[in-house]
C-alpha cells in the first residue's frame, strides 16, 4: 500500500493576544485555555520592596518616606505608591508569590491605585478580569 503524501506545509491556527507584564511580552491564551503559573518577578520585587520599606519606617530606621525615599535615590511620590503594595489583602498577595494572579493584576495597575479594603481589592479584581 502506498503511504498518503504529505503536505509541504501545514497550518495551525492558535489563537493568543500578546500582552505587556511587568515590562516583557507575554503570550495570552483565550477564555478556557488551561491556565499556568505567571511569576511576575517585577511585581514580586515590588512587593518586597515596599514591605523591606514600610518594616524600615515602622523600627524608626527612617523617620520620614521623604528621607528613605532620598537614601533609596527614588521620587517619594513613586516610594507612596509601592508603600501601598503592602495594604493588598493577604490572599492576593499570596497568589502573586505563588504566580496565580490573573493577567489584570500587573505593577502597573496596581501602582494606579486599588481599593483600601480587602472585599472592595477582590470585587476590582473580578470586574477587570470580566467575571
Amino acid at each position: 500500500m502506498k503511504p498518503a503524501a504529505v503536505p509541504d506545509t501545514i497550518t495551525l491556527h492558535v489563537p493568543f493576544r500578546v500582552v505587556k507584564r511587568g515590562g516583557r511580552k507575554e503570550v495570552q491564551l483565550p477564555d478556557g485555555a488551561p491556565v499556568q503559573r505567571r511569576i511576575d518577578n517585577t511585581l514580586i520585587k515590588a512587593l518586597a520592596r515596599a514591605f523591606r520599606w514600610k518594616r524600615m519606617l515602622e523600627s524608626g530606621e527612617f523617620n520620614t518616606i521623604n528621607e528613605l525615599a532620598e537614601r533609596e535615590g527614588i521620587a517619594p511620590s513613586y516610594m507612596t505608591r509601592v508603600l501601598r503594595l503592602t495594604l493588598l489583602a493577604p490572599d492576593i498577595v499570596e497568589a502573586i508569590l505563588d504566580g496565580r494572579q490573573g493577567p489584570e493584576v500587573t505593577l502597573g495597575r496596581l501602582l494606579d491605585g486599588f481599593a483600601v479594603e480587602w472585599e472592595g481589592q477582590r470585587i476590582d479584581s473580578c470586574e477587570t478580569a470580566g467575571s
